[in-house]
């Protein structure tokens, strides 16, 4: 006996050790069974290769048809096409398999409805179905999968009115075409598909105006269609005299609302314009003890536009002793007077000051920052912009010189013709493409940037303070940096931060305004309110656990990784959450990492 139990033991092990383990949930495995059994494979179930039982595991055992996950942990595709499957879909089965992508059940003989449970498959994104013979119509439970991208639903005998389609932002395709669909055509996000046909059915009416991007294949053999690319045009409906007379009432009241919206307007075009010419009226001279440089300003030719700085407490040594300028080619001889000369352009006013456009006569244009009511001396003020001119950055722009009195701070920067951020992401299209890779690789600069100087500056306790999208500029090369470093102290109330003024808390501003910046360039949307707005509403769908419905439409499209996008979105929602925020070193190495995965990823499948 004693030596039988060694053996036994040793057997017991080596059965552990070498037994298949099972890695999806015994639930799952007898879900998808119970699945499989309702399509009545026939004979293939003996196959001892087939699979598709509860002793053994869908990912290991290599069900027929079924790809797991890398990590051999949870279904990833269901693929049945062309195996004679003569029996009906079950969603509430094959659905509890919660990672499962794609499910293909193309070109065999299943019948039935599809099932309202179809929307519990929270992350399919290809759905095949073409070549069986379903019947009924379609639910409307299909237009409420949050992550479809592909539908193909052609050569069955679905019935009935399609459903709205139009809630559904991420679908690229649908192909409903040879089936027996009655009723309108229904509204699609026509202009972010890339495949589309409703071809052979028994579709009614009009086809809808913005289905530009798909010829009349799209929609033929649909008798009773009627659109432009069509044989059959859509008739012009006939008014009688009393539809003409209330046409005529209807465009007449048009008329006067328009005119009272165009008084309205021209009332408030003349109050902006009439605030606008007061904030850039121009001094007229410069007074100085001789009052040589009067008659010289007198006589400019930009005398007609004149730089608005305050020069009513010039310190000790006089105006042009108050201007330092740096080293910089830019402004190589600048002097103060040549900004009060030069004509000024008015291109941004916010809480802490106004952003001027101005030309010297040197023809090289610069920035101007205009800084009123600081309550800080000129000594503190030199000491603060010595330091952060000391702490040089890439992607950080330079001040190139400075100006400080008692009432005003001036800062001058070199002008960045490409914009901001704001602008490319919120402003007129210009068509120019600002995909996911060029977000990513800002995002990485940008906390890079805002580390450095946070490591650099941290002794100083002299953060940004003002972080946002309009102060991230493009340089020539379209390299992003940050302007207006350091310029304004930061206040925590503007960011909903209840700790104390201290170092780590202005610190931890800038990580929640970068943070902002982050859902700005994942969502597409502009920031009100602080970027409070924009941080509940991203909250409050990321709750509902409809993630993709977040995201920018453009990156959709561009068929981003929803993976890296969801990571990035993670990340920002750590820098807005005023609990424990991360610090800015930690948040770069989070991007820049993946930045790295980004750009293996895509080396990798470049050919």
């Amino acid at each position: 006996m004693d030596r039988i139990r060694p053996i036994f033991c040793g057997f017991f092990m080596f059965f552990l050790l070498f037994s298949p383990a099972k890695t999806e949930d015994q639930s799952v495995i007898q879900a998808l069974v119970v699945f499989m059994d309702k399509l009545i494979p026939g004979t293939m179930q003996t196959a001892p290769s087939w699979g598709w039982n509860t002793s053994s595991d869908p990912c290991t055992s290599r069900w027929v048809g079924v790809t797991c996950e890398s990590n051999n942990q949870n279904v990833k595709k269901i693929v049945l096409e062309k195996l004679n499957l003569s029996g009906t879909l079950d969603f509430e089965s094959v659905c509890k398999a919660n990672n499962l992508f794609v499910l293909s059940v193309s070109f065999n003989n299943i019948t039935g409805r599809l099932q309202q449970d179809v929307s519990n498959c929270k992350r399919l994104t290809h759905l095949y179905l073409t070549g069986n013979r379903f019947s009924g119509s379609l639910p409307d439970s299909l237009t409420g999968l949050p992550s479809v991208k592909r539908i193909v639903i052609s050569n069955n005998a679905f019935t009935g009115e399609l459903p709205d389609f139009s809630r559904l932002t991420t679908l690229l395709s649908f192909l409903g075409q040879n089936n027996q669909f009655t009723g309108p055509v229904p509204s699609f996000n026509y202009r972010q598909l890339d495949g589309f046909s409703v071809a052979n059915n028994n579709l009614s009416g009009p086809v809808p105006d913005d289905t530009g991007r798909f010829d009349a294949s799209s929609f033929a053999g649909n008798p009773q269609l009627c659109g432009k690319e069509l044989p059959v045009q859509c008739p012009v409906k006939r008014s009688d005299k009393k539809s003409n007379f209330r046409d005529f009432v209807i465009v007449l009241g048009y008329a006067a609302l328009g005119c009272i919206v165009l008084v309205l307007i021209a009332v408030l075009v003349f109050k902006k314009m009439k605030k606008k010419n007061k904030d850039v009226k121009m001094l007229s001279h410069v007074k100085s003890q001789n009052g040589s440089e009067s008659g010289r300003s007198s006589g400019s030719k930009n005398s007609r536009a004149r730089s608005e700085f305050s020069t009513t407490s010039v310190e000790s040594g006089g105006v042009s002793s108050s201007m330092v300028v740096l080293s910089s080619p830019v402004v190589n001889g600048l002097k103060f007077e040549d900004l009060l000369r030069a004509p000024a352009e008015l291109i941004g006013r916010g809480k802490h000051g106004s952003l001027y456009k101005v030309r010297p006569d040197t023809g090289v244009p610069v920035v101007v920052k205009r800084i009123k009511d600081w309550k800080i001396s000129r000594d503190e003020f030199k000491k603060r912009l010595q330091k952060i001119v000391e702490v040089k950055h890439p992607n950080v722009l330079p001040v190139v010189a400075y100006y400080s009195s008692k009432q005003e701070k001036l800062m001058v920067y070199e002008f960045q013709q490409n914009g901001s951020l704001f602008r490319l992401l919120h402003g007129s299209q210009t068509g120019q493409i600002f995909g996911w890779g060029s977000r990513l690789s800002l995002a990485s600069s940008i906390a890079g940037a805002l580390a450095y100087m946070h490591h650099e500056l941290q002794s100083d306790s002299i953060p940004h303070g003002n972080l946002k999208s309009t102060n991230i500029l493009f340089k020539d090369d379209m390299e992003p940096c940050v302007s207006e470093y350091g310029l304004m102290p930061a206040d925590p109330q503007d960011l909903d931060l209840t700790d104390e003024q201290t170092p780590t808390t202005t610190f931890k501003s800038d990580v929640h305004a970068f943070g902002v910046i982050l859902l700005e360039l994942l969502t597409g949307k502009p920031v009100q309110d602080k970027g409070s707005d924009l941080a509940r509403w991203v909250s409050s769908i990321v709750k509902e656990e409809w993630t993709i419905e977040v995201f920018d439409k453009a990156l959709i499209i561009e068929g981003t990784s929803e993976e890296r996008m969801v990571f990035l979105l993670q990340v920002a929602l750590k820098c807005i959450d005023s609990s424990s925020p991360p610090v800015m070193a930690e948040v770069a190495a989070m991007i820049s990492s993946l930045k790295e995965e980004e750009e293996r990823s895509t080396t990798t499948s470049d050919p």
